[in-house]
């Protein structure tokens, strides 16, 4: 279950400085405000950031943007923010998914991740599952030539779902598992989000695939 509503996270996020505000502003010109020209990588519903943070610390050659929607939980990853060592290749959105076009420019972001999403399991909520074919075009209008998504989930069925529905939309499955802990090739250099502990530690299998339109 999401957090939400804690007291003060509004104001901790709007104040925060690794917290973007107004995004649309930077639009077209992600890496003019890293000052690099590194390749921009997302992870959409970052939640307390241990991922994303991670793999900032492991590549300082890419830009990183974890985008959380609710104050709540970004406030969380905050928290873990060093302010004498913070990297400096790592920033934070509040906002929703479904506003990607107006904040990055086309072909302006490398990768996608979404790990652990909302599996919304009634049907008549599938178009608001990370992995449908209306957000599969909004990441098609961002992702730069080459570019992939990248999706971890313990939900079977919103996996096998997934399978369906990113063929569907006119994009190629590159290579997926049903239990990701025990394919080598894909498991290497794997860094596993808080969910993936919690799950992997109750016996359930990691599902993985990697998509590009």
């Amino acid at each position: 279950m999401r957090l939400r509503n804690i007291k003060g996270a509004d104001e901790a996020v709007l104040k925060s400085p690794w917290c973007i505000q107004s995004p649309e502003a930077q639009k077209g010109s992600w890496q003019a405000y890293f000052g690099n020209q590194h390749p921009i990588h997302l992870e959409i519903g970052m939640g307390k950031g241990q991922f994303i943070m991670a793999l900032a610390a492991r590549h300082p050659e890419l830009n990183y943007i974890g985008i959380e929607r609710y104050t709540s939980v970004l406030l969380r990853a905050l928290q873990k923010m060093d302010p004498i060592d913070a990297p400096a290749n790592l920033r934070f959105l509040c906002t929703d998914a479904k506003s990607l076009a107006d904040i990055f420019g086309s072909g302006e972001v490398e990768r996608i991740y979404l790990n652990f999403s909302d599996p919304w399991p009634k049907d008549r909520h599938a178009k608001r599952r990370l992995t449908s074919g209306a957000f599969l075009e909004r990441y098609r209008q961002i992702l730069a030539p080459g570019g992939q998504l990248e999706f971890k989930t313990d939900n079977k069925k919103l996996f096998e779902f997934s399978l369906e529905e990113i063929p569907a939309a006119g994009w190629h499955v590159v290579v997926h598992t049903f239990d990701l802990h025990r394919d080598a090739a894909l498991n290497a250099g794997n860094i596993m989000t808080e969910y993936e502990e919690k799950f992997s530690a109750m016996g359930n299998p990691i599902c993985k695939l990697i998509a590009c339109p």
